[in-house]
Parts: structure tokens; sequence; C-alpha cells
């Protein structure tokens, strides 16, 4: 036979099954057992129901103490939030300029490098040779010029030994063709002579023609001399290939011994001391979101910590399939901690401005996917529930925005310590100066 007794022990009641074995001679003791049971049992009821009541938290006897806030609108300027991802400011693909075997790597990927760091170098023999021809064909036209290595071309070609001896000799045959017609007509030469004079003046006249005409030559040769020697020397230099921007290596696609293409691509260097932030903003938006604003990024690789850029482009259209357009902010990555591809969500600061209500993040209590507050009526407060809006964080502290539930005027209770139920009785405590405080 199965016997429920009632124990109190502390605050609660606690119940235990009692076995007896049922038999003929213990009829009379159980009898007298169960009569005296049931006297207990009663008598234990009231002592379990008093400890019970006397522990619950709230009633009239033990207020429960509480701060009290009393509700307010304040002007907010709106906050827009928007994902998106970060990219590098920089992104390129380095290509050969010049054929050739490479010699050596001296950048393999992770690698950090500076701007102007040699990368890859590709065998320059081949291009030190055809620098030397190229100087060569130069100095070769300078000592035709009869100019030295660093004077610069002529600018009066009749100063050059070459003109200045074609001048002579055109002097010298103008002069005899001269005499030659005086004594022609003097009748001391025959028409033969008269005509060989003719013919060699002539002559003269066209060489110092050619020897002006092979001066402006030269020149020109000289330029696309000095043309190809530059462009042979800059083969060379193209022959190391270097950083054009601070960065990191991301790819390397060549290794020693491969033979270059011109465009042939050997690594992806990216800049990301600077990233970009590039966010899907709603279009309805469109309005109020500006350049230059500052920007608040927060990223899943290290929650809680909020980063900051300035917002520096936005897109002028906005995409049909999504309906949002892009929005890109700059951010510093000095330390490198942030990394290109990062999914970030952002949170954009609008020229929007609405009266709204704000609550202490302690007011509100979460439960089951409910938000609700404690409204005080008297001394007795009431569960009521209400929809928030987001939270936010600012100089006053963390708060949640109230969309519904509440008004301007309530007075929302906070419990000093432990926690609040519906019906409890409450007694406000001061907590000094607290905006929104009653």
């Amino acid at each position: 036979m199965t016997v429920i007794v009632c124990s109190g022990h502390g605050q609660e009641g606690a119940f235990r099954r009692t076995e007896t074995d049922g038999s003929p001679s213990n009829f009379m003791k159980r009898f007298q057992y169960l009569a005296g049971a049931a006297t207990f049992a009663a008598f234990l009821a009231g002592g379990c129901s008093k400890s019970v009541s006397s522990s619950m938290l709230g009633d009239a006897s033990h207020p429960t103490p509480v701060h009290v806030y009393r509700v307010a609108e304040e002007i907010a300027q709106r906050r827009v939030q928007a994902a998106g991802s970060l990219f590098a400011l920089e992104e390129s693909i380095l290509s050969a300029q010049v054929e050739g075997r490479v010699s050596q790597v001296l950048a393999d990927v992770g690698d950090n490098v500076k701007e102007g760091q040699p990368l890859i170098l590709i065998d320059p023999q081949e291009l030190q040779l055809e620098v030397d021809r190229q100087r060569g064909l130069v100095t070769q036209v300078r000592a035709q010029l009869g100019i030295g290595p660093n004077d610069p071309p002529p600018s009066d070609p009749k100063q050059l030994a070459s003109v200045q001896r074609a001048a002579a000799d055109l002097f010298d045959a103008e002069r005899k063709y001269d005499r030659a017609q005086e004594m022609f007509k003097g009748k001391l030469i025959s028409q033969q002579q008269l005509d060989e004079a003719a013919s060699r003046f002539q002559s003269t006249q066209a060489g110092y023609t050619v020897s002006l005409q092979e001066v402006d030559r030269l020149k020109a040769l000289l330029v696309s001399s000095e043309a190809s020697e530059n462009l042979a020397e800059k083969k060379l230099r193209d022959a190391t290939i270097r950083a054009p921007f601070p960065g990191s290596i991301k790819t390397r696609d060549v290794h020693p011994g491969e033979y270059l293409r011109v465009q042939g691509p050997v690594m992806v260097l990216v800049r990301t001391d600077t990233l970009r932030a590039r966010l899907a903003v709603p279009e309805r938006w469109a309005g109020s979101v500006k350049d230059g604003a500052t920007v608040d990024l927060q990223v899943e690789a290290f929650p809680g910590e909020t980063f900051h850029g300035r917002l520096s482009r936005i897109n002028p259209s906005v995409a049909q399939d999504s309906r949002t357009f892009e929005a890109e902010a700059l951010l510093t990555n000095a330390d490198g901690r942030l990394k290109p591809g990062f999914f970030v969500q952002a949170s954009i600061p609008s020229e929007k401005e609405e009266k709204t209500i704000f609550l202490p993040e302690g007011a509100v209590n979460y439960r089951y996917g409910v938000y609700k507050v404690f409204l005080l009526n008297g001394n007795h407060v009431s569960e009521h529930q209400i929809h928030p809006a987001g939270q936010t964080d600012d100089q006053r502290g963390k708060r949640f925005e109230v969309a519904e539930g509440l008004k301007p005027g309530d007075l929302v209770a906070v419990a000093v310590s432990g926690d609040l139920h519906d019906g409890a009785t409450v007694q406000e405590q001061p907590e000094g100066n607290t905006p929104g405080q009653k």
C-alpha cells in the first residue's frame, strides 16, 4: 500500500511515497497510521502553502525595489542599415612588358611589398646587347655631325665642317666660272672651256645643297637613334618587374626558368592599406544618404568591434533586380586586420529626422522571441509587450528604439536586482539623474 506524505523543507513542499505490506495482522496499525497521516497532511498543507506564498517576491510586505523611467519622445537622426563586402583599394594583374626567361622570383603569395620593390627578374643579356648596339649607332651619327656625346644637334648647318667645305668649293667654282665668262668675251678661251667651268660651278652648287640636306638627314637620324637607344634602355629596365604600389601578393603565376611573352601575367597585387566597402542601400534612402558621411562597419571576424569609414561614392542608378543602389565607403586598414572579401554590416547616418522613443537596454526583457517591459501602475507593475525598431549605442549608452507598444508619459519599471513578474508590488528607488528617469 502506498501513502503520499507532504514533507516541508525550506520554502517548497516535497512529496515522498511510503510503502506498507498490507498483511491482516497490521490492519489496525495501518488504519491508525492513515488517520494520523491524514491529520498530519492537513497540518503540513497549511504550512507548505504558507511557505510558498511568503517566498514570492514583490508582495505587499516585501515590495521589490525598482528604478522608474518615464517614456518621452526624442528627435533622432535615422540611420540606414546596409550590407556589403570589402574590396581592395587597388587590384592589379602584373604582366611582362618584354620577352625573356625568368631568372628570379623575389616575392611570393602573402608577401607585403613596397612601391617600386623588384618582384620578378628576367634575364637581361639580350636586352643589354640591344642597348649597346643602339648606343653605337648614336655615337656614329654624332660623329658624322661632328658633335660630342652630350652636345645638342647644330642649330645652323653652315657651321659644320662638311658644309663649310662644300661652300668653299662652291665659291671657288663660281669665281672660276665668272673669270671664264670674261675670258670668253675676250676670245681668250674656247666655248668648250667655258662650258666646263659652267658645269663645274653647277656641280659644286648641287654638292652644297646636298651637304645641307645631309645635315638635316643626320639630325633626323640622331633623333631616331636616340629614341631607339632610350627604348632599348627602357626594355632593359622592364626586365625587372616592380610593384606599382604598396600592397600584398595575392597570386603568383610564374616560376624561375619559364619563358615569358609580352603581356604574360606574372602576379596579382592588391593594395589593402585602404579598403573599399561597397554597400547595397535600399532605394527609399536615395535622397537621405550623402557623400562624406561617417559609416560604422562591423565584420564577423571581430564581433563587437566597430570600424569607421567615410562615404566616398554613391552610384547614381538603382539595380532593378534588388531595388538597391551601391554606396562606397573608404576605410583605413594600416594594420591589415581587415581582408578583402569580408562581409560587412554598415550603419549609415542619413539626413532624415523623426520623433521616436528609446529605452535603456536593461528595461527591455526578451523571452521566446517576445520583447516586454513592466509598466508601473500605482505600486504594482504589469507586463506589456513592445515592438522594438532596433538598437543603438551612443553617448547615452546601449538603448532600444521602440516602434510600437509605448506612448509618451508611460512609466517603465526596472528591477534593481533580480526579476519582476506580472502584478508584483514594487517600491521606487532613486538612481540619480538618469536621462529619461522619472
